[in-house]
């Protein structure tokens, strides 16, 4: 099962290859609409890149292992630029750090070939459910 591409993620072009209860790939090809004004990726677009597959990653783990209805949204995100790039294909990976009852850790790594690691980010998600 997988989110639907919506909104944001479907703008900056963000296509699911894995989605898992243990990892979560974001790939899109980067344009000069990824940029910031001096012609190299905006750091939001890493910082959402970031946000999405971690949130995604968080959520496919809860189909598993929540309550019914689970899901999780994001109440931090730490995200370093690493190494600056202006086009070609980029790729987000998510792995776990920590999932537990209340919260879960993931995170994410953005290469890019040939470049390599260009970002990095962690994300803190608390875990819901629909009954409030």
């Amino acid at each position: 099962m997988t989110p639907p591409l919506n909104g944001l993620t479907a703008l900056l072009g963000f296509e699911y290859t894995e989605v898992s209860p243990d990892r979560v790939v974001i790939d899109w090809d980067v344009t000069p609409d990824h940029h910031q004004p001096f012609g190299i990726v905006h750091g939001g677009v890493y910082c959402a890149v970031i946000e999405t597959a971690a949130s995604v990653a968080a959520w496919a783990w809860l189909q598993e292992n929540g309550p019914e209805g689970s899901y999780a949204v994001g109440v931090s995100n730490q995200t370093d630029f690493l190494r600056a790039i202006s086009e070609g294909h980029a790729t987000a990976v998510a792995t776990p750090i920590h999932r537990g009852r209340s919260q879960q850790l993931w995170q994410v790594d953005v290469t890019s070939a040939p470049t390599g690691l260009v970002a990095r980010g962690q994300v803190r998600l608390q875990n819901l459910t629909s009954k409030v």
